[in-house]
């Protein structure tokens, strides 16, 4: 009964979803959103690290090595955004990360640190990560085509409300016809990714490409209604708000695939903002599954003296 787990241990490939935030300090603002993609060939290992900071996005290469014996990952001169940067000038950290492979019956994690190297040691702290294995995302050639593709690893953007207002402008919540998507959506299966609890009668929604800007096209359902069709996910956000009625016990929000893109599924970097509330939602869509997002407004609580 061991011989399987002690086969699958024995590989660090794979895609590896977490958090990572600054040590020593807690707040939610110092959190970094991380997708992590691996192949190993021998001790080398190579791929892609995709990283959300704030209103900061990255995804750059990185190289290391894995020992097979201590189940220990070594990933070298990695640039990440250091956490006291402005908004409109980001300073990066160059950092080496060293991480533990722990296999588990619940799944596999990694966990570890990244560590400043010696020409930001007193200015960069270490930066705590814990990313869990996908179990559902195999190894396949479009992910190894994804990491050898010159786009992914180059690309760097910064998502900011000004210069998405000036290329996209925001969607208006409204019926759209499309008697295709609309026939089609019903047959497939809704799978909730979060329950989100917002005490404002409105959100702000940002929807972004998950790293792979492949061509993903989306449909965008409020609860039974089409708002938005053949959106393409980009680097740029599809933005709308949302009314919230507080006579509904849930407002549903579903991503619908329109086409797989390049590098199968469809995913999507979801950003809810509701009052002092801010939610960073990873979705995956395919053509027999759509992602679904539901909020739940809730009373503001009132204070007493």
């Amino acid at each position: 009964m061991m011989l399987p787990l002690i086969q699958y241990a024995q590989t660090i490939s794979g895609c590896w979803y977490g958090t990572a935030f600054v040590a020593g300090l807690q707040e939610r603002q110092h959190n970094y959103m991380i997708e992590l993609i691996l192949t190993e060939k021998g001790p080398e290992v190579k791929g892609l690290l995709n990283y959300h900071f704030r209103n900061l996005y990255r995804s750059v290469p990185v190289n290391g090595k894995f020992d097979r014996k201590k189940q220990k990952l070594l990933l070298s001169n990695i640039p990440l955004i250091f956490y006291k940067s402005l908004e409109n000038m980001d300073v990066d950290c160059l950092m080496d990360g060293l991480f533990t492979l722990v296999l588990a019956r619940a799944g596999s994690t990694i966990s570890g640190q990244w560590y400043p190297d010696s020409n930001y040691r007193y200015t960069c702290p270490p930066i705590q990560v814990r990313l869990s294995l996908d179990r559902a995302q195999p190894m396949s050639d479009s992910l190894i085509q994804a990491i050898k593709s010159s786009k992914e690893q180059n690309l760097v953007w910064a998502p900011s409300p000004t210069s998405d207002a000036a290329s996209n402008p925001m969607l208006p919540p409204r019926t759209v016809n499309d008697f295709s998507n609309v026939q089609e959506q019903p047959k497939r299966i809704e799978e909730v990714v979060q329950v989100l609890e917002i005490e404002d009668d409105s959100v702000k929604i940002f929807l972004y490409d998950n790293g792979e800007v492949d061509g993903d096209s989306i449909s965008i359902f409020l609860n039974t209604k089409l708002i938005a069709s053949h959106q393409r996910l980009t680097n740029q956000a599809i933005r709308f708000t949302l009314p919230l009625d507080e006579l509904l016990e849930y407002t549903d929000l579903t991503m619908f695939a329109e086409n797989l893109g390049s590098i199968p599924p469809n995913t999507a970097l979801m950003i809810v903002e509701g009052g002092n509330k801010t939610f960073q939602l990873r979705l995956s869509s395919t053509m027999e599954k759509s992602a679904k997002v539901r909020i739940k407004r809730i009373r503001k609580k009132i204070q007493t003296n």
